[in-house]
């Protein structure tokens, strides 16, 4: 093996390491999904719609429109005084 293909096959190694660990930690990471009607006042994730512009904005606890990032399958089961989560935003 010369040098130039002793060079290529560290790059291939090199490359498929890193590929794999970027896939390892994807595969880590939970999935979410968008709950709306469960965030306390000031405690809603980005964007809870009109008069609002990121997190922490809400204006009132359970806000319908007001949305909190939650594991995946857990929000319509996720109850609140004022009932349980919504996929879709609350009137």
């Amino acid at each position: 093996m010369n040098f130039a293909q002793a060079a290529a096959a560290a790059l291939t190694l090199a490359a498929a390491g890193a590929i794999s660990a970027t896939a390892a930690h994807a595969a880590d990471a939970p999935k979410t999904e968008k709950c709306y009607g469960i965030a306390p006042a000031g405690k809603n994730d980005c964007k809870a719609g009109a008069g609002t512009s990121c997190a922490s904005t809400s204006v009132k606890d359970y806000q319908g429109n007001a949305w909190k990032a939650v594991k995946i399958g857990t929000c319509t089961t996720t109850k609140t005084p004022h009932g349980f989560g919504s996929l879709t935003p609350k009137a």
